[in-house]
């Protein structure tokens, strides 16, 4: 399959630069793969789609306010994106427009310094931090939200930084360690969740941390080559109960998300859930046999990226291009911050 069957052409302006008042509010393009019928409702709606005895799968994983602002001895202020922790002392960090310096660094708005222990490639660097805290902590008093770079705010401080710290991140999010949102999930609202639970919709959480790669555009020419990015993932005892319980049944396991989906797709076919840890390379790309998702709630993704591939695996290839042609004729908003689609 070649990478430019994914591409298509978007308006500018339908990429949401925020997020509606209401997260329920979003639309919802509801995708029957049965008949193959298109209809378009708000998210709010969703109780009354799903099937009684339904198992949601959430992704619980916490955004890190990982972006930082670093300024040289020399002056000069540069960017960073925090990336892991390592040890006690180092930050895995991305660093913009450093050059060839070496010197000590100090964080803009902060008495924090760090020093370079290491340079790897393509902009990475280990930091040796000056500080007993973690980096969770660190990050809560001097980051701000890893925006993908399609959504547009100031350099240094932006207006909606306090609103973005809210709504760049699910209502349920409980695991510290992304860099990225699992943006299916930002139009669950405490309302929409009771409503859920009175239909007898069952919902469980695995945690996959979202990293970088999820908006890497695919640069290679044939799907197949493309070197996928892995992401670490836990799936709980608890998680694992109710995902065998559900097979067990007959009953149908919804991803909220294409992490949720990467998650249960990367467990064997065969084989009961476990609870687990571990790293998931998987790229889920037309043909691919679905093991465990029966259905799947995403927003709208980038073009030539491995999530409408994955879209275009659940739906099949011409199907995935005639929904995204149809949203973006209806004016639907695409990406983080925009609308969403059900697929069942």
């Amino acid at each position: 399959m070649r990478t430019s069957d994914l591409d298509f052409h978007l308006p500018p302006e339908l990429i949401a630069q925020d997020p509606l008042p209401n997260r329920s509010a979003s639309r919802l393009l509801h995708y029957r793969r049965s008949d193959k019928r298109i209809d378009h409702r708000v998210f709010s709606d969703l109780p009354a789609l799903l099937r009684r005895g339904d198992l949601l799968v959430f992704n619980d994983a916490r955004v890190l306010p990982a972006r930082i602002m670093l300024r040289k001895e020399t002056g000069g202020v540069i960017e960073g994106l925090f990336l892991s922790q390592p040890n006690e002392r180092h930050w895995r960090v991305l660093l913009r427009n450093l050059g060839s310096y070496r010197g000590p660094l100090t964080f803009v708005d902060a008495e924090l310094r760090a020093t370079i222990a290491e340079v790897g490639a393509g902009g990475e660097y280990v930091l040796d931090v000056d500080t007993g805290d973690a980096a969770p902590a660190v990050l809560s008093r001097v980051g701000r939200m890893p925006l993908p770079p399609y959504i547009k705010r100031g350099k240094g401080r932006d207006a909606r930084d306090d609103a973005d710290r809210e709504r760049y991140q699910t209502i349920y999010a409980s695991t510290p360690g992304a860099v990225a949102a699992p943006t299916a999930g930002l139009h669950f609202t405490p309302q929409l969740l009771v409503e859920l639970d009175a239909t007898d919709i069952e919902r469980t959480f695995v945690t996959l941390h979202v990293g970088l790669g999820t908006f890497k555009p695919v640069e290679v020419d044939e799907l197949s080559e493309h070197a996928m990015h892995r992401e670490a993932y836990t799936i709980g005892e608890d998680a694992a109960m109710a995902l065998n319980r559900a097979k067990r049944d007959g009953r149908r396991i919804v991803a909220i998300g294409t992490t949720a989906a990467r998650v249960l797709e990367s467990q064997p076919a065969e084989a009961d859930f476990v609870g687990a840890s571990g790293e998931t390379g998987i790229f889920i790309f037309p043909p691919y046999a679905w093991k465990h998702v029966g259905a799947m709630i995403t927003n709208f993704h980038l073009p030539r990226s491995t999530l409408i591939a994955l879209v275009a695996a659940m739906v099949g290839l011409e199907e995935q291009r005639r929904i995204y042609q149809e949203a973006i004729e209806r004016r639907y908003r695409f990406f983080s911050y925009g609308d969403a689609m059900f697929i069942e």
